[in-house]
């Protein structure tokens, strides 16, 4: 991570379509977390325009929203203008984000990572947390994640447990707690 590295939290846009196709194509066909599409995902501008369709009617907090959905602020972490990953904070938990996904999701694209994208992006979305008043974020990560839950144990995450969810797979989910 460069001492000049200027990350911010940007809401899906246009006008950075190249790089947004470039991160979301090194996740191949698998799951993007925090980016609000499902795998697998055609990086193209009729996908893109969906998305940034999707990201303002879930940030719009005045809108109805279909019952399993929350209202969503998506972001990409953007570091100079460059797409480096994805971030989803959602408003409030539902039953389905209370077992696995919690508040706060979000990846970094396999070439930028190990660079301190993810601490910096989780930093910026408790922010956002507060700004909204909430007193304490879920955070979730594979059990076998050593790189995600030790960026969470860092921002302050206290686990509640680890337990296998049977939506997800069989790697165990290890799910904190971040007071604000």
């Amino acid at each position: 991570m460069s001492s000049g590295m200027t990350i911010e939290l940007l809401r899906p846009s246009a006008a950075l379509f190249d790089s947004w196709a470039a991160a979301v194509s090194e996740f191949g066909d698998g799951h993007v977390d925090g980016s609000g599409l499902r795998a697998p995902v055609t990086p193209d501008r009729a996908t893109l325009d969906a998305l940034i369709e999707k990201s303002t009617l879930w940030a719009d907090t005045t809108a109805p929203l279909p019952d399993d959905i929350v209202h969503n602020d998506l972001y990409w972490i953007v570091d100079d203008g460059e797409v480096v990953g994805f971030l989803s904070f959602r408003h409030e938990l539902n039953d389905h984000l209370r077992e696995v996904g919690g508040h706060i999701g979000y990846s970094v694209r396999e070439s930028r990572r190990r660079q301190g994208y993810a601490s910096a992006a989780l930093r910026l979305g408790l922010d956002r947390a507060r700004e909204i008043g909430l007193e304490r974020v879920m955070v979730t990560c594979d059990d076998d994640n050593i790189g995600s839950f030790r960026t969470i144990e860092s921002a302050g995450g206290m686990l509640q447990d680890v337990r296998v969810v049977l939506e997800h797979g069989d790697t165990p989910v290890r799910r904190y707690w971040i007071s604000l």
